[in-house]
C-alpha cells in the first residue's frame, strides 16, 4: 500500500528531505510532512553573501530567512541544516546570469537555480541522507502515471502556479521529488501555518531575484563583469542611427521608457545586437513574435520527443513568461533542437527566455517539457501561422 507521497512504505519509515527557504510555503510542507508521521529532515541552503540582504524585503535565503527555517524547524520538532553552496549557486547560477545579460539576453535565474542547485545538488544530498524523497514548496503538481512515471501538472490556483519555473526537471528528478503544495491555494495554505503555530504564518512572499539587490540587476552585472556596459548606438529597424546608449545591458526586449531619443511615435526596443552593442528600436507592432527556436530543450510527455513532435506537426499550448496563460501553438523537433510556432503571436518575447509547453491551456494541465529561447522572428519573418483546430476550439471554449 503507498503512502500519501506515493511510497511503498509507511510515513515513520519513510526519511523525506524539505528544502527549507524560511518562507510559510517550506514551512507548512516541512510541517504538514511531520503531522503525517514522516521522518523529516529540514535543510536550508545559503546561496550568497547574505549579509548585505539581511534587511531588504523581498529576497529568499537571506540571513532572516535562514532564521526561520531554524526556528520552524525547531517548533514543529525536526533535524534542521544549513548548507553552504555560495560558491555553487555563484558559478551555476549568477555568473550564467550577467553573461546572459552581457550577450543580449533575458534569462530566468530560477530556472537555473532548480535545475542546476535544488534539484541535482540539493537532490544528491538529499540521497546522502538516506531519504527516499525530497520536498519542496512550490506550487505545482506530480502524479503517478499508470506506466509507473511520474508526470508534472500545473497547481490547482493558477496565479500561484510555478510549473513554469521547474519545466527543466527531469523524469528521473521526478521520480524523487514530491510537491504537497500543488493542490492547495494560497490561503490554505496561510491557514495551515496558522494552525501549526508556525511563526512565518503571515510572512510576506518574496518578490525579487534573491540575489539582485532592490532589482538593480546592472548593478550586479557590472560588479562580476567590469566593463559590460559598452556604448553604442541605438538604431530603427532600417539601421538608421537615432542616439547612443551606455550599455545593452541596461536595456529589455519591450522596453519603452528610458530610451532618451525623441520620436513621432512610441519606440520600443525590439531586438539586442550583442555583437555589434545595438539597441534595435521599433513600432509596439515589431515586438509580435510568431516563431521560436529553443535550445536546451527537456521533454516530459511520453515518449521520445522527435517521435511525438515530428516537423511542426505537435499541437501544444505553450507560455513564454511566467505571469501569462498557455496558448495554442506548433512544436516541431528540429536540427540542433526545437521550433515553436505560435499562433496568435506573443510580445516582447526574447533569447534566454523559457517556452514552456503544456497539453491544454486551461486547469491543471500537464507540463510536457520546454526549452529556452535560442532565437525569435517577427511576423514578417515567419510563416502564416496554421491554426490547429483542437486548438481554436479550446480558444473560443
Amino acid at each position: 500500500m503507498l503512502n500519501s507521497l506515493d511510497l511503498a512504505c509507511a510515513p515513520q519509515d519513510t526519511r523525506v528531505v524539505v528544502a527549507m527557504s524560511g518562507g510559510v510555503d517550506s514551512s507548512v510542507t516541512a510541517a504538514l510532512l511531520k503531522a503525517e508521521g514522516y521522518d523529516v529532515v529540514g535543510v536550508t541552503l545559503q546561496l550568497y553573501d547574505h549579509g548585505e540582504a539581511t534587511h531588504r524585503k523581498g529576497a529568499c535565503c537571506a540571513g532572516r530567512d535562514i532564521h526561520d527555517a531554524r526556528r520552524v524547524a525547531a517548533d514543529i520538532g525536526i533535524p534542521h541544516y544549513v548548507l553552504d553552496y555560495e560558491t555553487r549557486f555563484k558559478e551555476a547560477v549568477i555568473d550564467r546570469f550577467a553573461e546572459s545579460y552581457a550577450h543580449g539576453e533575458t534569462p530566468v535565474p530560477c530556472v537555473e537555480c532548480n535545475q542546476s542547485i535544488k534539484f541535482h545538488d540539493l537532490l544528491a544530498t538529499a540521497r546522502e541522507l538516506g531519504a527516499q524523497a525530497l520536498a519542496t514548496g512550490h506550487y505545482v503538481a506530480s502524479r503517478a502515471l499508470p506506466n509507473g512515471e511520474r508526470a508534472l501538472f500545473r497547481a490547482r490556483e493558477a496565479e500561484r502556479d510555478q510549473s513554469y519555473f521547474l519545466f527543466a526537471t527531469t523524469r528521473e528528478q521526478l521520480d524523487f521529488v514530491r510537491f504537497p503544495l500543488g493542490d492547495k491555494s494560497k490561503p490554505e495554505v496561510r491557514e495551515l501555518a496558522r494552525r501549526f503555530g508556525l511563526s512565518v504564518a503571515d510572512k510576506e512572499d518574496s518578490q525579487d531575484i534573491c540575489f539582485v539587490p532592490a532589482g538593480r540587476y546592472t548593478d550586479v552585472i557590472e560588479r562580476l563583469m567590469p566593463g559590460s556596459a559598452v556604448p553604442g548606438e541605438i538604431v530603427d529597424l532600417a539601421g538608421r542611427v537615432l542616439g547612443r546608449h551606455n550599455g545593452i545591458i541596461n536595456f529589455t526586449v519591450g522596453q519603452r521608457r528610458g530610451l532618451g531619443i525623441a520620436a513621432g511615435a512610441p519606440l520600443y526596443v525590439v531586438r539586442l545586437d550583442a555583437e555589434r552593442q545595438r539597441v534595435v528600436v521599433g513600432p509596439r507592432e515589431a515586438l509580435r513574435t510568431m516563431r521560436m527556436r529553443l535550445r536546451d530543450v527537456n521533454w516530459l510527455g511520453d515518449g521520445e520527443i522527435a517521435q511525438e513532435c515530428p516537423v511542426m506537426r505537435r499541437e501544444v499550448f505553450v507560455k513564454v513568461r511566467s505571469t501569462r496563460p498557455p496558448q495554442p501553438a506548433w512544436l516541431g523537433v528540429m536540427p540542433g533542437g526545437a521550433e515553436v510556432e505560435l499562433i496568435d503571436g506573443e510580445e516582447g518575447v526574447a533569447p534566454g527566455q523559457a517556452c514552456v509547453f503544456y497539453d491544454a491551456r486551461e486547469g491543471q494541465a500537464r507540463v510536457l517539457g520546454g526549452g529556452f529561447i535560442r532565437s525569435v522572428a517577427a511576423p514578417v519573418d515567419a510563416p502564416a501561422a496554421r491554426a490547429p483546430q483542437r486548438a481554436r476550439a479550446a480558444v473560443r471554449g
